[in-house]
């Protein structure tokens, strides 16, 4: 069961462009963080949190946002939380210049994907920035959590990035745990638009159990 959620309103592109929410993410766990004391402003957070047992997660952009805080998390550390249990990737927005597996080549199509990058990043370097292809990121085996979950779309144009992502973990000698789940014929975020399907109902169900299996 999951006891406490804190969901962070992280300012948006094109108004606020990358990185602004890795950075206003960043500053919401160490205000969450400062309350490992007892004595943060927020009272419900000073009295029945656990932070031995902190989660980070996310859909989409969320996804990704996720891993570089846990990424971040394994370069710097915070006062107030030793260590975070998970992190859950849901339909993790990641990209590449190069396509690798099944995903898709006609350049015109991944074209609309790469523009996505460039909108919410202008000052990117491209679509092999390590922001978006954590696959080419050399900090990678850092990441800060004990255990990934990374749950993709059997439709989502970006099922791959995803699968590779677990593998690339596993290559570079990342200590933790891996797992990987796939809702077959479903496409990106569907649990968004349609919450009691069966693949939705699967899917919360296997975070559940990711968050409670220690």
């Amino acid at each position: 069961m999951i006891e406490h959620l804190v969901s962070v309103d992280y300012r948006r592109a094109p108004e606020h462009p990358l990185p602004v929410a890795y950075d206003d993410s960043w500053a919401a766990l160490k205000w969450v963080a400062s309350h490992a004391h007892g004595d943060g402003p927020e009272e419900w957070l000073n009295r029945h949190v656990d932070f031995g047992k902190v989660f980070l997660g996310g859909d989409s952009a969320g996804a990704n946002i996720a891993h570089q805080l846990a990424l971040r998390f394994g370069q710097e550390r915070l006062e107030g939380i030793d260590n975070i249990k998970g992190i859950i990737l849901v339909h993790p927005y990641f990209w590449g210049i190069e396509p690798i597996g099944n995903e898709e080549r006609d350049p015109e199509k991944r074209k609309v994907i790469d523009g996505v990058w460039y909108f919410a990043c202008p000052t990117t370097g491209g679509n092999d920035d390590p922001l978006i292809n954590p696959l080419l990121d050399p900090k990678l085996a850092t990441l800060g959590c004990n255990k990934v979950l990374v749950a993709v779309a059997g439709n989502d144009a970006l099922r791959e990035r995803g699968w590779y992502y677990c593998e690339e973990l596993k290559k570079r000698g990342w200590r933790g745990k891996v797992e990987f789940v796939e809702a077959n014929g479903e496409n990106h975020v569907f649990h968004l638009e349609n919450a009691t399907c069966e693949n939705a109902v699967t899917l919360l169900k296997k975070i559940s159990s990711f968050i409670n299996d220690d």
